[in-house]
């Protein structure tokens, strides 16, 4: 079985970080993902999707001196569902990433190259995901044939 999420978006809101007794530490943003589809009417539309993504330890450090609100990040983690119930008794859910790994995609100001600090997994990251994508146009659908199916399963 497989729990594996990767997204590539924009930060929604600072990380906020916080500290536990026994030193453990967690941080918290949301990014922002961006779909993009033709309607009826031929005209291109944007759909964003929310993700609240929860990094710990030392990585939660790392995340809130790295990332600020709007930046390009690449988070890789798994998929959380949480249930709890407020003051009034109410059940309440919650959905996040718990990133165990994660990149941010910026440029650096100074120097000229880019900040692709190591999340403690890779030390290289494709071009693609140097920029966001943005599609000109959808391309036409064609059928593939068993051989041209590059799935690893």
């Amino acid at each position: 079985m497989v729990n594996k999420v990767t997204l590539i978006g924009n930060l929604g809101r600072d990380p906020e970080i916080r500290h536990f007794e026994g030193g453990n530490k967690v941080t918290r943003f949301s990014v922002a993902t961006n779909e993009n589809y033709q309607d009826r009417q031929g005209q291109w539309q944007t759909r964003t999707e929310w993700h609240d993504v929860v990094v710990w330890g030392n990585h939660a450090e790392r995340a809130e001196r790295q990332l600020q609100k709007g930046s390009l990040v690449y988070v890789e983690g798994k998929l959380t569902h949480r249930k709890w119930q407020d003051k009034e008794g109410n059940d309440r859910y919650n959905t996040e990433v718990v990133s165990n790994y994660f990149r941010s995609l910026e440029r650096r100001e100074s120097g000229g190259g880019s900040d692709l600090s190591d999340g403690g997994m890779n030390s290289s990251v494709d071009d693609q995901f140097r920029t966001a994508p943005q599609p000109a146009s959808t391309p036409p659908m064609t059928a593939q044939s068993p051989e041209d199916d590059d799935l690893p399963f």
